[in-house]
C-alpha cells in the first residue's frame, strides 16, 4: 500500500491555495503560514515548481504558464487579466489603452479597455471596430505572420492610405513589420489619423500565435517621433505580462 509523498502533498497545497486567489499573487509569508509549511521547504518547492513553468514569481506567487496552457484558461479569466493589465497602463500613462482581437472578416473588435483619464482626449468604446489596415493594429497582428500570409490578407484586404503619412506599398510594409517584430510593438505616428498616434504589442497564445493586440492612442501632439519609443516599451511589456499571466509563449525577433 502506497503512502502520500510529502513534498508532493505540499506541492499540490501550495497550487492550490495559490490558484484560489488567481489571478491576484499570493504572498509567500501568507503561503507559509496559513498552510504551516517550514519556510525554506516551501520556498524550494515554490522555486522547483517555477522552473517546470507551473508557478511565477511577481509581486507575490500566482499560477505559471505551463500549468495556465495546459488548464486551457476560460475566456472570463482571460478578459478579467486583460481588463487588469490595460487598467494598470492607463494609470501609468494617462492614455486610453485597450485591447483588441480578430473579429468578423477583416476587422478587429475592442475586447476591453482602461481610460480614467479627464478632459480632451482620445478614447474607444468596447465593441468598436477597426479596420484590417489599421497600421499599428495591423502591424502588431501581423509582424509575426508568415509573409505569404500577410501576403494574402492584404491581397484581400487592401492596405488603405488614411493620411499622406500611411504606410501603404508592398516593400515598405515589410520593412515596418520587420521593425515592428524587431522592437516588439507597432507604431503609428499619424498614420490613421493626422492629429493622432498609437502604439500597439501582440500577446501570444500557448502556441506562440498572436491572439490578441494591446493598444494605445493619444494625440500627435503626446506621442510622437520623441516619446514613441518610451510609450512603445511600455505597452510592449503590457502585452507580455498578459502573454505570461495567460500561458502564452512569446515571439521574439530571430
Amino acid at each position: 500500500m502506497t503512502s502520500d509523498v510529502p513534498a508532493v502533498l505540499s506541492a499540490v497545497r501550495l497550487l492550490e491555495r495559490i490558484a484560489r486567489d488567481w489571478p491576484e499573487p499570493v504572498a509567500s509569508g501568507v503561503l507559509i503560514e496559513e498552510l504551516g509549511l517550514n519556510r525554506s521547504t516551501c520556498y524550494n518547492i515554490l522555486g522547483t515548481l517555477q522552473r517546470a513553468g507551473w508557478t511565477t514569481s511577481r509581486d507575490g506567487w500566482s499560477l505559471g504558464p505551463r500549468l495556465l496552457a495546459m488548464a486551457r484558461l476560460s475566456e472570463d479569466w482571460l478578459t478579467e487579466i486583460v481588463q487588469q493589465e490595460v487598467d494598470d497602463l492607463n494609470q501609468r500613462i494617462n492614455f486610453v489603452v485597450f485591447a483588441v482581437q480578430p473579429h468578423g472578416t477583416g476587422e478587429y473588435s475592442v475586447l476591453a479597455k482602461g481610460d480614467r483619464g479627464k478632459g480632451v482626449r482620445i478614447t474607444v468604446g468596447v465593441g468598436d471596430t477597426f479596420p484590417f489596415s489599421a497600421p499599428a493594429i495591423m502591424r502588431a497582428f501581423h509582424a509575426w505572420s508568415e509573409p505569404a500570409e500577410v501576403d494574402r490578407l492584404v491581397a484581400r484586404f487592401g492596405v488603405e492610405e488614411f493620411t499622406p503619412d500611411t504606410v501603404a506599398t508592398p516593400d515598405e510594409l515589410r520593412e515596418v513589420l520587420d521593425d515592428t517584430r524587431e522592437r516588439g510593438y507597432a507604431e503609428s505616428i499619424r498614420e490613421y489619423d493626422l492629429g493622432q498616434s498609437g502604439v500597439a504589442a501582440p500577446v501570444f497564445d500557448a502556441q506562440g500565435r498572436v491572439c490578441l493586440v494591446v493598444c494605445s492612442l493619444a494625440f500627435a501632439s503626446e506621442l510622437n517621433e520623441s516619446t514613441v519609443d518610451h510609450y512603445g516599451a511600455l505597452i510592449r511589456e503590457c502585452g507580455l505580462r498578459i502573454t505570461e499571466r495567460t500561458g502564452g509563449a512569446a515571439k521574439t525577433a530571430e
